[in-house]
């Protein structure tokens, strides 16, 4: 009996309280111990060590563990708060806080700032924003001539870049997604608010509803 005991209540590495994350994040106490069933199913869907690899990250955001993927890598990055290689239980609670519906638009726009800023220089410059650009149309499966993608990225930062410098900086970012909240729709997953109706899977809840799309 104690061996089992042991063995149900084992955490996994970085395990924080569900009392003290839901103090930090939009998520209640029952939502968090919720995403708890979904962070260990993720964290052993490659290496079953209690951590989230970016294998495991990119299998459960695009189904495909091998394939490269800028977006992938970037919100990997964003998510690895510690910068150690891996995402633990704290680290992927806070970080899908912001992807809340409740979160504050604020944190959203600034995790996306964060996203385009690849070369984490403070500001977008145009190459990271066509990088980007060409990484969610290649996600989509959208394939447009390089031509009607260099139309794009000229637009947008014609129309972000209100100083004219040749960069975006924060304020301009803020006041530019202002115009155009599409551009952090991805920012809100709508499943965030309803976990302990999900639970005991809420993967299983996810597929469930893709199936019936």
């Amino acid at each position: 009996m104690g061996c089992y005991h042991s063995k149900r209540t084992k955490k996994t590495p970085g395990y924080e309280e569900p009392t003290v994350l839901a103090a930090e994040t939009p998520f209640t106490v029952s939502e968090v111990e919720a995403l708890y069933e979904l962070f260990k199913k993720l964290s052993s869907s490659v290496i079953d060590d209690g951590l989230i690899h970016k294998e495991e990250l990119q299998l459960a955001l695009f189904r495909n563990k091998n394939k490269r993927n800028l977006f992938a890598d970037r919100t990997f990055y964003l998510f690895d708060v510690k910068r150690n290689g891996v995402i633990e239980f704290g680290e992927f609670v806070r970080s899908l806080g912001v992807f809340h519906p409740n979160a504050p638009v604020e944190d959203k726009i600034h995790f996306a700032f964060r996203l385009y800023d690849l070369r984490r220089t403070g500001f977008i410059e145009r190459e990271e924003l066509k990088e980007m650009v060409m990484a969610l149309l290649h996600e989509s499966d959208l394939l447009l001539s390089d031509d009607f993608v260099e139309k794009i990225v000229d637009k947008t930062f014609r129309d972000a870049d209100l100083k004219g410098d040749g960069k975006i900086d924060p304020d301009e970012w803020k006041e530019f997604v202002s115009k155009n909240p599409s551009l952090i729709k991805n920012m809100t997953l709508p499943h965030l608010k309803d976990l302990t109706l999900a639970f005991p899977s809420f993967v299983s809840k996810t597929e469930v509803e893709d199936s019936e799309m």
